[in-house]
């Protein structure tokens, strides 16, 4: 762990610290830096969605059942 020295808008930091639940500064600091994080993480796979123009379906490996099951 490092030491360091921010300047932040006391306002700012008042409502993320009621935002996220945070008891303490570094506590609210590291929750922003762990959400921003997760949501680089989000964004990179969202980026992949539909990105296959050629893409077909996978076919089933079980097929459907055709005789109706007996009622007991």
């Amino acid at each position: 762990m490092r030491k360091m020295t921010f300047l932040l808008d006391d306002e700012l930091l008042r409502e993320a610290k009621e935002a996220c639940g945070a008891s303490t500064d570094t506590d609210t600091i590291r929750r922003g830096l762990q959400a921003l994080i997760r949501h680089a993480a989000y964004q990179r796979s969202r980026a992949y969605l539909g990105s296959e123009p050629n893409a077909v379906d996978v076919p089933r490996r079980r097929e459907k059942r055709r005789v109706p099951r007996r009622a007991a």
